[in-house]
């Protein structure tokens, strides 16, 4: 389970009561309930992060869902590995790129919903009941008509310029870490990286863990999730040095150095 529903209220418990009623020898894992309100690209990525580390067969249902009973549509995803239930926004675009699609399917039969269904909680009344069918066995093409695509976010490639690599942050955690979308590999081949900080420019050594540096200064390091992270020793990134989503990050490469 992936949703930006937190803990404090009742839907997360909720949605787990809806699946366990009709599957009861469910286990649920919970991915992240903290993803910020809305957030679909937060969602997305850490979605993608996880997912790849879950058995084959495992039914995700993911929920960050900014336009819940709109005309947006909810959809089933089957993978050569997995499953997928989420709102059709752009949640699931990055966690499939690392799978193989063997179908899609929109999520119309209302058989398998809760009814009635409510506009503001289709987490409890359509995906809930939809990943707990599919868990028992429902073949997917029973959900609704077959689709060729999904909704897709954007992913923003890397630049390559004349003195290295620029990239941007994509996800900040809750340890304020700001993870970019900079491939880990190519922190081996750079002495810095150079942030754009709400003080200005900041250069920021590579370090193989945390306490590479003092305690309260900035290391770049390459993080679990395979992406180059900035983070401060004992502190936050986010709060440290301003980093967000968009914060543009660059790593100045050696070769490039010595040619000047």
């Amino acid at each position: 389970m992936t949703t930006d529903f937190g803990t404090r209220d009742w839907f997360v418990g909720t949605m787990k009561g809806v699946m366990l009623r009709i599957q009861p020898r469910a286990r649920l894992v919970d991915i992240t309930h903290e993803v910020p309100p809305g957030d679909i690209r937060a969602g997305a990525f850490a979605l993608a992060a996880a997912c790849r580390f879950f058995p084959k067969g495992t039914v995700h249902v993911a929920v960050v869902d900014p336009g819940v009973g709109s005309a947006r549509r909810a959809i089933a995803v089957q993978t050569a590995d997995c499953s997928f239930v989420a709102p059709d926004n752009g949640l699931l675009s990055w966690a499939l790129t690392t799978q193989r699609v063997r179908a899609i399917h929109a999520l119309e039969e209302e058989r398998y919903f809760l009814r009635p269904v409510s506009h503001t909680f289709h987490g409890r009344d359509i995906f809930a009941p939809v990943v707990a069918h599919l868990s028992r066995g429902v073949p997917l093409r029973k959900l609704g008509p077959a689709l060729t695509d999904i909704v897709r976010l954007d992913w923003r490639e890397p630049r390559l310029l004349r003195r290295g690599i620029e990239g941007e942050v994509v996800y900040v955690d809750r340890f304020g870490n700001a993870i970019t979308n900079l491939r880990q590999d190519a922190l081996q081949r750079a002495d810095w990286v150079v942030c754009e900080t709400r003080g200005g420019r900041r250069r920021v050594p590579a370090g193989q863990f945390y306490q590479a540096v003092p305690v309260g200064s900035p290391v770049a390091l390459a993080g679990s999730s395979g992406f180059v992270e900035i983070a401060v020793n004992g502190g936050s990134a986010a709060s440290v040095l301003g980093l967000m989503p968009g914060s543009r990050v660059g790593l100045v490469l050696r070769a490039l150095q010595r040619q000047g």
